[in-house]
């Protein structure tokens, strides 16, 4: 058995991030946090005084998503099931609210920046939004972004790496 003894770096590969469907997955899901993010932003502010002290939790859920949309653009897979368990949450809060806040469209309520019936609204659309970034986690986690690939450069002189 002879020896072989390596002069190079290794080159560690992750062969499903350079697939088109990995690709349109990651940018998917990035889309999906922050069009979530930005629709839960809308209705926190049209709603802030009828919210009754939820202000607190639901920005530090608008910056989650931000921070998890920008971890899902540099590749890490591994916040993809909170980012579902996440959106079922929320769509779990938003599905008890659609009919709370139609409820608070009738007089004797205060008045919101924005109406109770558009709040109502947004909320149903966030609850479809939730539900679509929730399959599309599970999706993206089944393609395993993380899978990696170690390459030797003298054992494959004519080996190019991807994306070059």
């Amino acid at each position: 058995m002879t020896k072989v003894t390596h002069k190079g770096e290794v080159i560690i590969e992750h062969p499903n991030r350079a697939k088109s469907a990995s690709k349109v997955s990651r940018a998917v899901m990035v889309i999906l946090l922050l069009l979530s993010a930005g629709l839960m932003a809308v209705i926190v502010f049209g709603g802030w005084d009828a919210l009754m002290g939820m202000q607190v939790i639901a920005l530090a859920w608008i910056a989650f998503y931000v921070f998890f949309a920008f971890l899902v653009a540099r590749w890490r897979r591994g916040v993809l099931p909170v980012i579902a368990a996440l959106a079922l949450i929320m769509l779990i809060f938003a599905l008890i609210a659609v009919p709370t806040w139609v409820d608070r469209d009738s007089a004797g309520y205060a008045a919101t920046p924005l109406g109770a019936g558009v709040l109502a609204t947004l909320a149903a659309v966030l609850v479809a939004l939730q539900a679509v970034l929730c399959i599309a986690a599970g999706q993206a986690f089944n393609q395993e972004w993380n899978v990696e690939v170690e390459h030797w450069p003298e054992e494959e002189p004519d080996f190019v790496p991807l994306g070059v």
